[in-house]
């Protein structure tokens, strides 16, 4: 806890400086495992049902989780990305949490970062994409463990551009690296100990006639070798506090750990 918390001061200087407007770090939890994934799956799934439900047995590991967040869906030539940025923890009271909610709205810092996110995705749509538009905007949204601000971007694809193009234009979520995107990769690589692997990656489907649909992979469990590995980030600003972004890490995997209790008694 207190190693993040030191990396968030670091963030905070970096976009003092101007080097970043924002920095997505990470944390990473892992621990023995010789369970069945499907049992967590089932209970992760119940507590937390998100857009993207998925669970993919690949042999020698497995992938699955709930999560909240399309990386990119194109669908007829339009492109959508749905940015989430702004996270407050539920409480489990509707009254409590409707006031959070609206904390949230007026929140400056959180604001700020969904502001940033929002215009990085309308920059991505808009290098091979006519018509971007801001469809929803700073819309609440109600989870199982945390309430986030969610907008929707969307775009035309311009013709004759494929649509690899346009997962190569928006990859990796900026909701996962922070911008602008190419300084925040190299500043995750420098301060964060693994390698992300399958943390804010993309799965999901792509169809010959150019659809696409993928969720990141948040939330998300890897199994392998009889270990879980599971992971959360948040994003840091100039204006961030360094135990209130600790403690979002904790409530971004607040579904994940009650998941892995609830199988338990399966």
């Amino acid at each position: 806890d207190q190693e993040y918390m030191e990396l968030v001061d670091k963030a905070k200087k970096h976009c003092q400086r101007g080097d970043v407007f924002q920095l997505v770090l990470s944390r990473r939890f892992s621990q023995g495992f010789k369970g069945d994934e499907f049992n967590v799956y089932r209970a992760l799934r119940s507590i937390n049902p998100s857009p993207y439900l998925f669970y993919f047995d690949y042999g020698n590991f497995k992938i699955f989780g709930s999560s909240p967040e399309a990386q990119l869906v194109v669908h007829n030539g339009k492109a959508e990305i749905h940015p989430i940025a702004g996270t407050f923890k539920r409480t489990g009271n509707d009254e409590d949490d409707a006031r959070l909610a609206k904390a949230l709205t007026e929140d400056d810092k959180e604001n700020s970062e969904h502001v940033m996110l929002v215009d990085l995705a309308r920059n991505d749509l808009s290098r091979h994409g006519n018509m971007v538009n801001v469809e929803n905007y700073r819309e609440v949204q109600y989870f199982s463990h945390v309430i986030h601000l969610v907008s929707k971007v969307t775009g035309q694809i311009k013709p004759d551009i494929p649509t690899m193009k346009i997962v190569a234009d928006t990859f990796p979520a900026g909701t996962l690296s922070g911008a602008p995107k190419h300084m925040a990769m190299q500043l995750i690589e420098k301060y964060e100990n693994n390698n992300r692997d399958y943390y804010g990656g993309a799965i999901g489907f792509m169809a010959f006639d150019g659809d696409f649909n993928h969720a990141i992979m948040i939330r998300t469990f890897l199994s392998k070798n009889h270990e879980l590995h599971y992971q959360a980030g948040a994003g840091l600003v100039a204006a961030s506090d360094p135990k209130a972004e600790l403690q979002e890490t904790y409530n971004k995997l607040g579904a994940l750990t009650r998941a892995l209790e609830m199988a338990e008694q399966i």
